[in-house]
């Protein structure tokens, strides 16, 4: 006999990120994975050079870096978890809230990992239509069942960037039933600052105890190959993610990072600054050359073409040059594309590239 695992395993499909490589490329322009163009925080950085003990066990407690956290947001230290990157936060809640059979909703066009987490506890994942590219609240709300636990909602989403205001979120929350935990994830919450409808979900979570709000360093901050993320959570549920944590989840590096990052105002506005100019320019751009732009708070732009192997060839062309884009198949979205903001050199030569495909 074979040794066999666990059956709900089997019928995940893996993750697959934005590449990262192009064969025969001699620069690579990488505007697959929504990471920031001007690389990590300057102080971030420096605190690595000053505070760097490889040989040490990291905090197991994260007390610096969530007391830094509490302390600049205004939040409740003991609500603080933190994990290696927001998405074991995801998974922890999953672990611990979700048993067999139970039910985790989150809207179709979302972060691949919902479904992921949910069916390595055995839980069920149930994807919910979206309206016009947007989480549709009253759709996700029709869909609850008894066997309802977890409702995942991204603010801003991704892949689309687009997002839900707060009073449909309050109303949302107000409408489901006190037993199941709502999770915003703001993992672009920055980018998302300047518009003036949307607000993260800290206010919103302070007073509550059953919605948990994601953040991670990964974006913004400039650190995703540290891997660092947390969570505000209700205390109870607080209590119940550092049972089920490993004892030493987060690394020393990222720590330390993660507190020097907190401090740089400056590099946190100039990113969205930045972001914000290079966004709009694109989506006109590439809106003029007649392709479906949608509206994005995000340091990315969803752009669709009439079909998906018009899609896949554009991004084939662009990979050619050296220009990695995300094809968007595994979100069920084939005939899109998902381009991240670069450096403003790097947006003018991928829409040259577009461009040029198109003809």
């Amino acid at each position: 006999m074979k040794i066999q695992p666990n059956p709900a395993i089997l019928d995940i499909a893996a993750y697959v990120g934005g590449e990262s490589k192009a064969d025969g490329a001699a620069r690579i322009i990488k505007l697959s994975s929504n990471e920031n163009p001007f690389g990590a925080s300057p102080k971030a950085l420096e605190a690595l050079s000053r505070d760097l003990h490889l040989e040490k066990y990291p905090d197991g407690n994260c007390t610096e870096l969530r007391k830094t956290i509490a302390k600049k947001f205004g939040l409740e230290e003991s609500r603080i978890v933190c994990g290696a990157g927001s998405d074991e936060i995801i998974g922890m809640l999953c672990k611990a809230y979700v048993s067999l059979g139970d039910e985790v909703l989150y809207a179709t066009h979302s972060f691949l990992m919902y479904g992921i987490f949910a069916k390595t506890c055995g839980g069920v994942p149930v994807e919910i239509p979206e309206k016009n590219l947007t989480p549709d609240l009253d759709a996700i709300l029709a869909s609850v069942t008894p066997k309802t636990k977890i409702v995942f909602l991204t603010n801003p989403n991704n892949p689309t960037g687009s997002y839900n205001k707060p009073a449909e979120i309050k109303k949302f929350r107000e409408a489901l039933r006190p037993d199941i935990l709502l999770i915003l994830d703001d993992a672009y919450a920055e980018y998302a600052s300047l518009e003036p409808s949307y607000e993260n979900g800290f206010n919103f979570a302070k007073g509550r105890d059953d919605v948990v709000v994601l953040r991670t360093f990964s974006k913004i901050f400039g650190l995703a190959g540290l891997r660092l993320g947390y969570g505000y959570c209700p205390a109870e549920v607080a209590d119940v993610l550092n049972r089920v944590r490993g004892p030493f989840n987060v690394s020393a590096p990222a720590q330390v990072a993660g507190i020097g990052a907190l401090g740089d105002d400056a590099f946190i506005e100039r990113s969205i600054n930045h972001n914000k100019e290079w966004r709009e320019w694109t989506a006109k751009e590439l809106a003029s050359n007649r392709l479906k732009v949608w509206p994005s708070a995000a340091n990315f732009l969803l752009v669709s073409f009439d079909t998906a192997d018009t899609a896949e060839n554009c991004r084939q062309h662009l990979k050619g040059k050296g220009i990695l884009v995300r094809q968007m198949g595994a979100y069920k979205l084939p005939e899109s594309l998902r381009i991240s903001i670069g450096t403003g050199e790097e947006m003018q030569l991928a829409c040259a590239a577009i461009k040029e495909f198109l003809g």
